[in-house]
């Protein structure tokens, strides 16, 4: 496999350089931009395996970035923040953010949550799974390419929720509790992890379910977590 392209975007230039040269190290290609706007060049003419992006940047902010990032591409994207509070971590996730890390931060941990996330965009599935595909309602996942169609039609997934249906797909009408979650999606433990997984359940929801408020593929199981329960 070729070394992971890495695109950092920070309006802090220290920041940048020292991330840079020390991914450089670990063995990743790394871009780096200035704000939303270099960035936007950047990824329309770059294909990237993994944004680093800053939430507090003059200008376009990185929430904002990430929330319409995700309207066009699923390339993952991990939020640098200097907001610790749970509130702020959700809105991340919420904007379609794979994950997190609250700055000041030790760029190793940086490293693990990268790695994290890499491992979790989905690779080609055993040939013995079986089925093939999983059927719900209009919807139809691909189990061995990891795709989500609606009809003719791709639905984007980001890498967690990739992730996830790989999860579900394989514990098909079998219940998952939130901690089986939180340790296949390789999250650190911590008060807020078990929250995020239901987030990640509920932007799933939105791409899965004919109404995701009354949700009848990925169902909630009082007590014992989430259940894929397709055709």
């Amino acid at each position: 496999m070729d070394d992971p392209h890495i695109l950092i975007v920070d309006d802090d230039e220290r920041i940048r350089s020292l991330l840079q040269k020390f991914l450089i190290r670990n063995g990743f290609l790394v871009s780096t931009a200035r704000d939303a706007a270099h960035a936007r060049r950047l990824l329309s003419g770059l294909e990237f395996d993994l944004i680093v992006l800053d939430v507090m940047m003059p200008g376009e902010d990185g929430m904002s970035l990430c929330r319409d990032l995700r309207t066009q591409i699923s390339t993952p994207i991990l939020l640098l923040t200097a907001k610790g509070e749970t509130a702020d971590r959700i809105a991340g996730l919420e904007a379609g953010a794979d994950d997190y890390i609250a700055k000041p931060f030790e760029p190793k941990e940086l490293l693990l949550r990268i790695n994290a996330i890499l491992r979790r965009v989905p690779q080609a599935a055993p040939a013995a799974i079986a089925p093939k595909a999983l059927n719900m309602g209009p919807f139809r996942y691909d189990i061995e390419r990891g795709e989500l169609w609606n009809g003719d039609d791709l639905v984007r997934l980001t890498a967690t929720e990739s992730q996830l249906m790989k999860i579900f797909s394989g514990k098909v009408g079998e219940p998952i509790t939130r901690t089986t979650l939180v340790e296949e999606l390789s999250r650190s433990g911590g008060q807020t992890q078990e929250r995020a997984v239901d987030v990640q359940i509920t932007r799933l929801r939105r791409k899965i379910e004919v109404d995701p408020k009354q949700p009848r593929f990925l169902q909630t199981i009082r007590g014992s977590g989430y259940m894929l329960q397709p055709d």
